[in-house]
């Protein structure tokens, strides 16, 4: 399953905000620190404000932070409210059998994910090692999953041995 940019990024601001631990932080900095332009992190703030998992305060000492605690925030929902906007409702009785399978597919990734919350991707990242050692510095958040990469959906990237 792949992820888009926009869906990525919005778990890593998701993640940066929650080891902020209630503080506000300034949309510039999260752009900074995650290496995303900060037309691109304004853009993905506001879709998640309107979500409902972050919340602004504007003026010279605004930011953003968690609407909610990160233990009540699972990444199936934020996955969901990204990857799913733009899109009409599903009309069961319009869609073809290769859409319904797809969409069933999608939703079985997506039940998966709701099994975890931001707290635990949010721990996850800070104990991880590699990142702080030269690792890949956070560029794919969701372990296993792949994201689209910037050559386009028409070429892969060459496989990568794990380990």
């Amino acid at each position: 399953m792949r992820l888009n940019k926009s869906t990525s990024h919005a778990v890593r601001i998701l993640i940066d905000c929650a080891k902020a631990e209630g503080r506000l932080i300034k949309v510039a900095d999260i752009a900074k620190r995650l290496d995303i332009t900060q037309q691109n992190a304004f853009k993905i703030v506001h879709l998640l404000s309107k979500a409902g998992f972050l919340t602004s305060v504007r003026g010279r000492h605004g930011g953003v932070r968690l609407a909610r605690s990160a233990a009540l925030i699972r990444i199936g929902d934020v996955v969901r409210s990204i990857e799913t906007l733009g899109q009409e409702e599903k009309e069961s009785g319009s869609r073809g059998s290769l859409h319904r399978i797809v969409d069933d597919a999608l939703d079985a990734f997506i039940s998966v994910l709701d099994q975890h919350t931001l707290e635990d991707m949010a721990g996850a990242s800070q104990a991880s090692p590699a990142r702080e050692s030269g690792g890949r510095s956070g560029k794919t958040p969701l372990r296993g999953t792949a994201t689209r990469s910037r050559r386009g959906p028409q070429q892969s990237a060459p496989a990568r041995p794990i380990g």
